[in-house]
């Protein structure tokens, strides 16, 4: 796995505006850690060719090289949701956002910020803990080493990847769990309805990462799917027709 040689454009912010009666409707969908906007394009191109406007931010310290994730704190990740955010907010009448792994941590994170501002938030594979790797350890291990074995590409189908890093940036690593252990603290804060995609066949994180978020937050309308065909980045393996399609029906619940 690599940002090297990535299709043109695949790597940066992607934004489509929709069309028709789902015009109004947002969708902000977050890639996860190391990885890029490449892992949540198709899926976005799938709901704008639904009508939707969708937005998939470049996270900050992403796409471009592994050293750079070393350099951001944990705070800039939310705020580059929240300031694409804003910008929908003025625009449509209904807002989304799609998480993928860190993506569904930081997601969360927002919602529980500008909860009243959402219609409801869909996880893929969320990330809310790492067992067993508290904050401190990680920074005693980001001084003994800065890059560690990548973590990334973890999908089922060959020949498929997400364009991410091809190493795991130690100081970054701190940063994630950092926000992490704040958005675990507040999952009770977050009653919007939610949508949850589990791998059953997850190498990258454990089961306990989603039972821990749907367990903790507070809505009354949540849902949990298993995928059984697909490992991580779901949203590029056998399973992501099934996350479009799903998807899509919570979208329409929630705003026919």
């Amino acid at each position: 796995m690599s940002t090297h040689g990535a299709p043109a454009g695949l790597l940066e912010y992607f934004a489509a505006q929709g069309n028709g009666t789902n015009e109004k409707i947002g969708i902000i969908l977050v890639h996860g850690f190391t990885g890029s906007p490449a892992s949540m394009r198709p899926w976005a191109e799938f709901l704008n060719g639904h009508g939707y406007t969708v937005r998939v931010p470049l996270l900050p310290g992403h796409g471009t090289q592994p050293g750079d994730l070393n350099k951001v704190k944990w705070q800039e990740w939310p705020a580059c949701v929240e300031e694409i955010l804003d910008e929908l907010s003025q625009k449509c009448e209904s807002i989304f956002i799609c998480g993928l792994s860190m993506g569904g941590g930081t997601t969360l994170h927002v919602a529980q910020k500008h909860g009243s501002r959402l219609r409801g938030i869909i996880l893929v594979n969320p990330m809310i803990h790492v067992p067993l790797v508290p904050v401190p350890l990680a920074w005693v291990l980001s001084r003994l080493q800065k890059m560690r074995k990548s973590v990334g590409d973890d999908i089922k189908r060959p020949g498929i990847t997400e364009w991410g890093y091809d190493a795991l940036p130690a100081l970054g690593v701190v940063e994630l769990l950092k926000m992490l252990k704040i958005t675990r603290e507040k999952l009770g804060q977050i009653t919007l309805p939610v949508q949850l995609f589990h791998s059953v066949d997850d190498h990258t994180l454990p089961v306990s990462n989603t039972e821990i978020i749907m367990k903790g937050i507070a809505s009354t309308n949540k849902n949990r799917i298993e995928l059984t065909n697909s490992y991580h980045v779901a949203t590029l393996d056998y399973d992501a027709d099934l996350i479009y399609q799903n998807s899509l029906t919570f979208i329409e619940s929630l705003t026919k």
